[in-house]
């Protein structure tokens, strides 16, 4: 999940930022969607990428062996589905995306579908890992350019545009 500040709709993007009472944040951007979350939210969305990972990929699984090993029809094994994907855990609290675990029960494949507002997108497992693993590197890099700010800004030697050009200037390096 790159950051480009030009997202354009197939791409969303995050980084780090500061909220509007100077509280660490992240900055998300997809297409015409954008959003500044709090780092809870971030956090929480990233562990939700990571279950819908694992829950795409158990379904999957259990696609397989209902149809192979049982000889399951389609009727059973779309009751057993519901069964058990009603016994998951439900997200506790807020998400930044809309998430979901889906098991293409023709392609064979798992994919996490993902959507905010009117943008809509779906990832193979190993993407959404990749996007979770990014989430939480924009947050953790909130937090340290809150630090750095609060530092630099204390060190009395760069007024602050001269610190924001500086955190500007990290985060282009790291692209």
């Amino acid at each position: 999940m790159p950051e480009a500040p030009d997202a354009s709709d197939s791409i969303c993007w995050i980084q780090s930022t500061l909220d509007d009472a100077g509280q660490p944040a992240c900055l998300m951007r997809w297409g015409r969607v954008g959003a500044v979350l709090p780092l809870p939210v971030v956090l929480r969305t990233a562990r939700e990428l990571e279950a819908a990972a694992s829950a795409a990929e158990t379904d999957i699984a259990l696609i397989e062996a209902f149809r192979q090993d049982l000889r399951a029809d389609d009727e059973t094994l779309g009751g057993v589905l519901s069964m058990v994907r009603a016994r998951r855990p439900m997200p506790e609290g807020r998400c930044a995306l809309r998430i979901a675990a889906v098991a293409g029960a023709n392609t064979g494949k798992p994919y996490v579908h993902i959507g905010r507002g009117s943008m809509n997108g779906h990832l193979s497992p190993g993407e959404a890992r990749g996007m979770a693993l990014h989430w939480i590197q924009a947050a953790v890099a909130s937090e340290f350019d809150a630090k750095l700010r609060d530092a630099l800004g204390k060190w009395d030697r760069l007024n602050i545009v001269e610190i924001e050009d500086l955190i500007t200037m990290m985060r282009e390096d790291t692209r």
